[in-house]
């Protein structure tokens, strides 16, 4: 038998008002509403979010609770005290300093939110798309003699993924330690079976956040993911960006692959870059990296650049903070790509007061997105970006997954991080802040090569009949995006 909407609304309407009507359940729903505001104030969240959560569990008490337990804003208490355990037994250890003293105002902010100075790099290569970056990573991996570390948020069990894990149990045989951290939510996919071969040779493997049958029914595990895309080859070589192990990524094998950015790092960031690593581990392992092999000496390098990770962990939300600190002080120009884009109001504001001040404030997404949900929120801010001067450009050949800003002739920010609340402050990321202007150069060279294979989005654009209700609607999720 069907149940119609009108009727169910009715009659959850109609319990309340018995309820509030009879004087004990009147004082029962009062005590919970009590019980809840204190509760959910304690959050300290947005005055406008609280409110908004407040107001559901008070009129729909059974179905509101659930949601709030399910979806609402989670705190990480206890994660926090494990990864702080995990960053005292690392600095206990007297791993070699990295760093040096900043100079310029978004340095600052990033070192005294992240603890992360500035470092040099001899080297600092972009690489495009995903096969450039397999080879190139996988090179590095069969001329590993030492230690071979990976954290990924996705390593599939397809293509690239065997053909990576393959290469991983080879180098292990050849007697090089191999550490592999994966993320339990989006490597979910790579089996024990898989991993076997691997196991087998003597590599390690760690789950960061393991999804298990009793967390999953008692709390989700959508969220507090390490989202970061780490490999540090005999801690000389690093990675780090944005793409997965994947063939959704490898233009071998799909025509349709996602279009990606990531770095190819050496130098002293890449003791900065094995530090970040290190942390991951022993938080997810309870294994701390302190033999000395694992830290060599680095030479300095010309390239000024700088390590940005940011979490859950981190109250400050590090990468949000350098995002709009950045946007702020830019003099000429404002480039952005992304492929998911759901900027909250400090983003949009720092995007619009740039464009209003005359700046060259271009934000290139794509036309095609594996997320429907994302794309038509991204939209609902169309209008008034548009509106205030900012350029918008859609990726036409097949879906942007490159994360990247530029910012006038002589900074750039590449990493994992989207422009989305969920990459901002629920999932752990990893960014670089390259301060040289042949690495903005580069970065420009890119986005100006994508721009020419993208479609302006006519500033008179608007939102039309169904599709602007949709828009508006997705709007309203942008916190749970």
């Amino acid at each position: 038998m069907s149940i119609d909407a009108g009727d169910l609304l009715l009659a959850l309407t109609a319990g309340l008002a018995a309820a509030v009507a009879s004087p004990w359940l009147a004082l029962v729903w009062l005590a919970y509403v009590g019980v809840l505001a204190a509760w959910i104030v304690r959050q300290r969240r947005e005055p406008v979010a609280t409110l908004a959560w407040l107001l559901a569990l008070a009129w729909l008490p059974v179905i509101g609770w659930a949601v709030y337990w399910w979806l609402g804003p989670q705190r990480i208490q206890r994660r926090q005290l494990k990864r702080g355990r995990a960053r005292l037994a690392l600095s206990q250890a007297a791993l070699p300093a990295c760093g040096e003293p900043a100079e310029w105002g978004a340095e600052r902010l990033v070192e005294a939110t992240t603890g992360f100075g500035p470092t040099r790099a001899t080297r600092l290569d972009l690489l495009t798309g995903g096969e450039s970056t397999y080879g190139a990573l996988f090179g590095a991996i069969a001329a590993a003699r030492e230690t071979i570390h990976l954290e990924y948020y996705i390593f599939e069990p397809d293509g690239v993924g065997t053909r990576l894990r393959d290469l991983l149990a080879e180098r292990a045989r050849a007697g090089v330690e191999v550490r592999l951290l994966l993320d339990g939510l989006g490597s979910r996919r790579c089996s024990p079976r898989f991993l076997a071969t691997l196991r087998e040779t003597g590599a390690e493997v760690g789950w960061f956040h393991p999804i298990a049958l009793s967390p999953l029914l008692w709390r989700p595990t959508l969220n507090l993911r390490t989202h970061r895309k780490i490999a540090v080859i005999d801690g000389r070589i690093g990675f780090t960006g944005g793409v997965n192990i994947s063939d959704t990524q490898s233009e071998r094998a799909s025509a349709a692959a996602f279009h990606d950015l990531h770095l190819r790092l050496e130098g002293d960031v890449v003791r900065a870059l094995q530090l970040v690593f290190a942390e991951d581990w022993h938080y997810a392992t309870g294994r701390a990296l302190t033999d000395p092999r694992h830290w060599p000496a680095q030479a300095g390098g010309d390239i000024r650049c700088q390590l940005v990770p940011s979490g859950p962990d981190h109250a400050q939300a590090p990468i949000h903070r350098l995002f709009v600190e950045a946007i702020h002080g830019a003099r000429q120009r404002v480039w952005m790509m992304t492929p998911y884009f759901v900027p909250d109001a400090p983003v949009l504001l720092a995007l619009t007061s740039a464009a209003l001040r005359g700046l060259d404030v271009r934000v290139l997404l794509p036309r095609r997105n594996d997320n429907r949900l994302v794309r038509a929120a991204a939209r609902s801010f169309y209008p008034e970006l548009l509106a205030a001067g900012v350029r918008i450009d859609e990726f036409q050949p097949r879906m942007l997954h490159g994360k990247a800003l530029l910012i006038d002739d002589d900074t750039a920010l590449i990493g994992s991080a989207n422009v989305d609340p969920r990459s901002f402050f629920l999932n752990f990321e990893l960014s670089v802040l390259a301060r040289d202007t042949d690495v903005a150069a580069a970065l420009a060279g890119r986005i100006a090569a994508d721009l020419a294979l993208s479609v302006r989005v006519d500033p008179r654009w608007r939102p039309r009949g169904v599709q602007a209700y949709l828009d508006s609607a997705a709007r309203l999720l942008a916190p749970l995006l």
